[in-house]
């Protein structure tokens, strides 16, 4: 059997040029394209993949997150996703255990937890995106899960699958045995290790030594020291593999407390050895977090916009700073552990005195420094070079020693502007080198350092991985770390587990001793705002087209295998990326902007994507729609009038039409009509000039898209609820004139439509600056993705610009009555603008007024109507709300609620259930 006979639906064998590449990179400075990619379904499937392999000895990649940053998450050869159809969640004793499948996000599984008071031991800073089966296959720790709350400490039971097909549940009470009878000699090369091992105490000495401290380096042979049944053994040799053993199809957690109280400090040392030697008091004090940062971090924070007081005007030399945090399920005891603190800092070498506070907006700006230095420099490195981020650890004791070790080899190798953070309460610390890592020099160059690097770690007693895995990266450097023996064992270990070597070669086991220097991505430079990606992903799991086409990573690194191919001459290969890349980068994208919300440097694909419509629209559709412009009133009204027809006429027929006119035209280019689009709305310009009778507090302009699109169901829309909300709070608000004609531009700047944007833009700024007084009043609309468009036509012009949410929020609420809530369960959905808007809190805060519970879906995230691209393009809906649409049926909540119109009608094709604006439910609960 082949490969692709394994897999069930041919379609999930993806071989077309522009899958291989948007595969091709993950988190690493590393670049494998392989030749084909599988979307596996199941793990019986990926059992069936896993044993044709093996017959045929083709290698094959595991990818979920793709945060790896060592290369163990990349292949020329078959590349296996099992991060799209694996993202199961179950909740175990109340929170106390929870079992995961390996697609799910860190993120999203505390995101269940937390209702619990639990969390998963493991906490990388990469939550938002690295995948349960990277964190097992990793072995990740992160800011405060040391040695004792990782994978390996916190596992219950672990289900895997083996290069051979073979199936292993360790919770089943008949686990070894099981094995043993389906891999006898698998289970024999155990126990043969196990009593090599044991017997050797030069090898029981190193091990534990090297495993007293985080160790991601090689494979985890503590394990052979720790566990005794096969089983158990076995799936403790995996954790930490990075997929050359075997397939993880499930994790079971046990679960960790999370403490909801915390207490936080910014200390100031004038140097590292200061702050180091100030870290054994305050490890004795029970702190959970203790970040190191140097002199040059600190540079970089000061740049910040909202950098902490503590570094704001500091004049830098060789100053170090540690970010103390102190948690607790309890305020007493975090209280008194933050005191103890307090006493260590008082006595320790400092700059100035530090305090340890529970200000939310204090302690947000020190994790922002620490958390924003990777952002920061990898942003801010030369075009056309890579980031290269490393870790090491050593003995807390050698730890400023390294440090400083480390700057000079900085200087010795020219690699400028490189920071150090990291863990240091662990000794593990972080860097990243920036360069061009292609030509013989800057090879050499890398080569120096690197050599350079083992030598200062295994010397001070350290290990050459801490968290990040050994990849390819330090591959070569297996042997060196741990002797002739252990790599020995270790080898031993792949070829029982892994006869054919089929499982992520080159990872972990490479004698090859210049393997780290190969396959590293040559810089390319493509557009501005795409250009400083560093590929880490963190995108991906809010993007809405991830499970249909591309996500954002992989929008950006098909533009860069074009830039290379154009380069190359290589012609025929930029055309087939371009014709399939219309549709999949293009065409499919919601540009919601909701990727930048994830971004550690701040990358919007969605104005890449705004630029490419822009270089490619047709001259036609160009000038038809600065045409609308200029009458958007009367478009809008024939607009609102043609829906209202339409849902007078069985819904087929007009569905056969606007198919046929897909068919001739494009599907980008005709909207598709169902029985799911509502009547028109109602036109605006039947508003009076002024709405409600008190003092005049803003000015209104209700969004053209509740004007075109009529209400869900029996509703009265947003517009009729607002205004009526403010009647009911005794003030008033100004409806300029001409509102017909008035629009936020979103619908020109989504489609690139730059002529008839500046038409629009024009109009606004008039219209607004005469209306508002030249801003001394604010201006409020309401429809969220109405108020994003509008803040950015309006962000020069001195205007303010308010979302009714926000406004009904500080300004309504507090003059309405609203007696108790009518409503027994509120299912909430949050729009991409409303996120970036900052107006959740409001959201919640009015839902809450009407609703005695308001769920907002685990699985939330941007519908990806956005404007009408549900109707041009109603898969792309469909797919990014398949997940929240199975959470809202499974609420059977009372009421449903957004606070966009096509948001609304998004959710409500989606789920069958109608979705009204907050506003419209918050009219309900204050009728008199």
């Amino acid at each position: 059997m082949t490969i692709a006979a394994a897999v069930a639906d041919p379609s999930r064998v993806l071989t077309r040029a522009i899958d291989r590449v948007a595969y091709a990179s993950d988190a690493s400075h590393y670049l494998f394209t392989p030749r084909s990619v599988v979307i596996a379904k199941d793990a019986a499937e990926v059992g069936r993949i896993l044993l044709a392999a093996t017959r045929a000895q083709t290698p094959v990649t595991f990818r979920s997150g793709g945060t790896s940053l060592s290369g163990q998450a990349s292949t020329d050869q078959v590349l296996i996703d099992v991060r799209r159809s694996f993202r199961r969640i179950d909740i175990l004793d109340n929170g106390l255990r929870v079992r995961v499948e390996p697609g799910a996000t860190v993120r999203q599984v505390n995101a269940r937890l937390a209702r619990f008071g639990r969390k998963l031991g493991p906490d990388p800073a990469s939550d938002i995106a690295c995948t349960i089966g990277g964190v097992v296959n990793n072995n990740s720790s992160g800011m405060a899960c040391g040695t004792l709350e990782n994978t390996y400490r916190t596992l219950d039971s672990l289900v895997f699958v083996l290069p051979s097909g073979t199936r292993v549940d360790t919770a089943a009470p008949d686990a070894d045995s099981a094995l043993a009878t389906a891999e006898p000699e698998l289970v024999a090369g155990l126990e043969r290790l196990l009593r090599r091992v044991r017997s050797n105490p030069a090898s029981v000495s190193l091990i534990e030594r090297s495993f007293s401290m985080k160790n991601t380096m090689g494979y985890g042979i503590n394990s052979f020291l720790d566990f005794d049944s096969p089983a158990d053994l076995l799936a403790h040799l995996i954790i930490g593999s990075e997929g050359t053993l075997a397939f993880v199809a499930e994790a079971t957690y046990r679960t960790v407390p999370l403490y909801p109280h915390t207490a936080t400090g910014l200390a100031i040392f004038p140097d590292l050895e200061s702050a180091t030697s100030a870290l054994p008091d305050l490890v004795a004090t029970g702190a959970a977090t203790l970040e190191l940062m140097d002199s040059t971090s600190i540079r970089v924070g000061q740049g910040f916009a909202d950098a902490p007081t503590a570094i704001k005007n500091l004049q830098v030399a060789d100053h170090a700073a540690l970010l103390v945090e102190f948690q607790a399920n309890d305020a007493e005891t975090c209280t008194e552990r933050a005191h103890a603190g307090a006493d260590v800092l008082a006595r320790a070498n400092l700059v100035a005195p530090v305090a340890l506070t529970t200000d939310t907006v204090d302690r947000a700006a020190a994790w922002k420094l620490r958390k924003g230095l990777y952002a920061s420099v990898a942003g801010a490195r030369p075009s056309g070079t890579t980031a290269l981020l490393e870790d090491i650890v050593v003995p807390v004791s050698k730890l400023a020693a390294t440090c400083g070790s480390l700057q000079e080899m900085f200087a010795q190798y020219a690699y400028r502007d490189s920071v150090i953070f990291g863990h240091a309460k662990d000794g593990n610390i972080h860097f990243m080198l920036t360069d061009g890592f292609t030509t013989d020099a800057q090879l050499t160059n890398l080569a120096g350092f690197t050599d350079d690097l083992v030598d200062l770690v295994l010397a001070a007693g350290g290990n050459l991985k801490a968290e990040h895995g050994t990849g390819r990266a330090m591959a070569p450097y297996v042997r060196r770390q741990y002797g002739a023996e252990l790599y020995d064992v270790m080898c031993e270990l792949k070829r029982l587990c892994d006869p054919a070597n089929i499982l992520n070669p080159g990872v972990i086991i490479d004698d090859d001793p210049g393997a780290h220097l190969a396959h590293i991505k040559a810089p390319v430079l493509i557009e501005v705002e795409a250009d400083r990606c560093v590929e880490c992903g963190y995108c991906e799991p809010v993007c809405p087209s991830k499970d249909l086409t591309l996500t954002p990573r992989q929008r950006i690194v098909t533009r860069r295998a074009m830039a290379r191919a154009e380069a190359s001459g290589d012609h025929a290969f930029v055309r087939e990326l371009e014709d399939d890349y219309d549709y999949a980068g293009v065409e499919t994208c919601a540009v919601d902007g909701m990727c930048q919300t994830a971004c550690p440097v701040l990358i919007n694909t969605g104005d890449l994507v705004k630029r490419l419509r822009r270089e490619q629209k047709a001259p036609a559709k160009d000038l038809a729609w600065t045409a609308a412009a200029h009458v958007w009133g009367s478009a809008t009204r024939g607009g609102a009038l043609a829906l209202s027809v339409a849902s007078r006429v069985p819904a087929t027929a007009i569905t056969s039409v606007t198919d046929l006119g897909r068919t001739v035209l494009g599907t980008d280019t005709v909207p598709r009509f169902d029985g799911g689009l509502p009547g028109g709305g109602p036109a605006r310009r039947a508003l009076r000039p002024s709405i409600g009778a008190g003092n005049i507090v803003g000015v209104f302009v209700p969004a053209c898209v509740n004007s075109m699109f009529g209400a869900e169901g029996d509703g009265i829309g947003v517009t009729a609820a607002f205004t009526r909300l403010v009647e009911r709070a005794g003030v008033s608000l100004l409806v300029p004139e001409g509102v017909e004609s008035l629009c936020c531009g979103t619908p020109w700047s989504s489609k690139g439509m730059a002529a008839g944007h500046e038409v629009m833009r024009e109009r606004v700024i008039l219209a607004m600056r005469e209306a508002t007084r030249g801003g001394e009043l604010p201006f409020v609309t309401d429809a969220s993705s109405c108020t994003e468009g509008f803040a950015q036509i309006l962000k020069d012009a001195g205007i303010e610009t308010e979302d009714a949410v926000a406004f009904t929020e500080r300004v309504l609420l507090p003059r309405l009555d609203v007696a108790a809530p009518t409503l027994n369960t509120l299912a909430l959905h949050p729009t991409c603008s409303s996120t970036q808007l900052g107006i959740d809190p409001a959201l919640r805060t009015i839902a809450e007024r009407v609703a005695e519970r308001v769920e907002v879906p685990d699985s939330w995230g941007c519908c990806a109507f956005a404007g009408d691209r549900g109707m041009l393009h109603p898969e792309l809906t469909a797919s990014a709300t398949a997940a929240e649409a199975r959470d809202v049926r499974a609420l059977k909540a009372e009421a449903h609620a957004s606070c966009n119109r096509t948001c609304e009608i998004g959710m409500t094709r989606a789920t069958g259930t109608p979705y009204r604006h907050i506003l419209e439910l918050l009219e309900k609960a204050t009728r008199p």
